[in-house]
């Protein structure tokens, strides 16, 4: 958003506030071993930002120094607020102003005005991992460990490693642990769906070499979108093509080590987000005697390892929990309104950036069948072009109207059985069929269609604020 705003919005002032001691989120929080992109870099990289790497299937260190580059390059850096928390934000319809308390670092207190709040605050909460109970956990000799909370000093060198879960998180640690360890096992409840495909794009590299860079990463982006595009909807319009597909190259990576039952999901593909495997890393593991997949139930912990329901146990000196994130909306900030609080539930999304009935506001959730930072391209974008027409016009709230009575028809666009889905529903905002008032999920469609509607669509309503209602001594301003 700040490099768009200092594209498209020059004559606004910005400041971004991060709780963080440094800018990166995920990238700089997660620091398992082997941690990277579960998508490809040309479509997970900004759209106006190429990505330089050999690899499209980055690891973390490679990300953040791209955002890093980003942040340096463009001067962002300075208008960031590191070690600042946002507590809460209420908006003052009497001024048309968001009101933030923040806490620094010596948990000291401040607020700050601004015309809008932006919301890139991601998905999940980043104190409190989702962590499943299981009986037993005190009796284990061993470490347990959340991939969230990585300790540096944790040396696994010849010990027996087991990590709980199947999605992304365990897919990426397996391989990457197996170097080290004694032997890593995949300890699964239910079987995921994985895409082999090379870290390394290699048209992608050798546009690179015959075209300027942007225009390379431009083509580059473009096959890439379409691709993802194109597997998400076979997967929905014929799965079992795509089954068929999927099972046929780990069956070519596994050999007579092919189990059906470890890797026969009972759910479609992209039900769930596929898992990717680059250079097919996972099964180069199995093949060597390093990694194992069991599927199995747990029925408890013990000193020496894992009791599984089928009678079997798992040996271990060190238990991974890759049991998920715990979703939040919002970073967990409290948000409000004339000081009656925003349950996001309550409210439409407004083309997938903003929400009915609150004034400027905005949030990125991105896609969860593409690259996530493809809806923040979109998202940023469109609100340049919001804060431009108000400024040209000289209005100063921005807001989706709908009708208490109106006759929007609800649909869930959150169509996966992921279990931090799941366990979300109650948090996330409603969608309705109505293009304007959903959180779509076809990217190309969307990028297409927030371009050509217009801003003044009869829903988004620009006005002013009413008479002031509070004073704003000692409170600093972002316009």
């Amino acid at each position: 958003m700040a490099a768009h705003m200092q594209m498209l919005c020059p004559d606004h002032s910005f400041a971004i506030v991060e709780r963080r001691a440094q800018i990166g989120g995920t990238w700089d929080l997660f620091r398992y071993p082997g941690v990277r992109s579960d998508s490809d870099m040309h479509t997970l990289g900004f759209e106006f930002e190429p990505w330089k790497h050999e690899k499209s299937i980055a690891d973390g260190p490679a990300i953040l120094d791209y955002l890093n580059r980003i942040a340096d390059e463009r001067d962002i850096r300075r208008h960031i607020r590191f070690d600042s928390k946002v507590l809460s934000a209420d908006f003052d319809s009497g001024s048309g102003m968001w009101i933030a308390t923040l806490e620094g670092p010596d948990s000291q207190r401040s607020r700050v005005t601004a015309r809008w709040l932006y919301l890139g605050s991601g998905y999940y909460d980043y104190d409190t991992p989702f962590e499943a109970e299981f009986a037993g956990r005190d009796d284990f000799k061993g470490d347990i460990i959340h991939p969230q909370f990585w300790p540096e000093d944790l040396d696994y060198s010849g010990k027996r490693v087991v990590v709980i879960g199947s999605g992304a998180t365990a897919v990426t640690m397996v391989p990457s642990m197996a170097s080290k360890a004694a032997h890593v096992t995949m300890l699964q409840r239910t079987p995921t769906w994985y895409g082999i495909r090379p870290a390394k794009d290699a048209i992608a590299n050798f546009l690179r070499k015959i075209l300027p860079e942007k225009l390379a990463y431009r083509i580059t982006r473009f096959k890439n979108v379409r691709m993802q595009n194109l597997v998400f909807k076979r997967a929905r319009t014929k799965p079992q093509q795509v089954k068929d597909f999927l099972t046929k190259r780990i069956r070519q990576e596994l050999g007579d080590k092919y189990d059906a039952k470890t890797f026969t999901p009972p759910y479609d593909p992209w039900d769930q987000r596929l898992c990717l495997v680059p250079d097919g890393d996972l099964f180069k593991a199995i093949n060597a005697g390093k990694a194992s997949i069991v599927t199995d139930h747990i029925a408890r912990f013990d000193a020496t390892g894992i009791q599984l329901k089928s009678g079997k146990h798992l040996d271990a000196d060190v238990i991974i929990t890759a049991t998920g994130l715990k979703m939040v909306m919002a970073g967990k900030i409290a948000l409000s309104a004339d000081g009656i609080p925003l349950d996001f539930a309550d409210h439409y999304y407004y083309k997938g950036a903003m929400f009915s009935n609150v004034p400027n506001l905005a949030a990125v959730f991105g896609y969860l069948n593409a690259s996530w930072t493809l809806r923040a391209d979109i998202n940023a974008r469109f609100i340049c072009d919001i804060l431009n027409k108000m400024k040209a016009d000289g209005t100063q709230v921005a807001v989706p109207k709908l009708a208490p009575n109106h006759h929007l028809d609800e649909d869930n666009i959150y169509d996966f059985s992921s279990g931090y889905i799941e366990r979300a529903r109650h948090l996330l905002p409603k969608s309705a069929t109505d293009m304007r008032w959903r959180l779509n999920q076809d990217y190309v469609r969307d990028k297409a269609w927030m371009q050509s509607d217009p801003l003044d669509d009869g829903v988004l309503q620009f006005g002013h604020p009413r008479a002031a209602s509070r004073p704003k001594e000692q409170l600093e301003t972002a316009q």
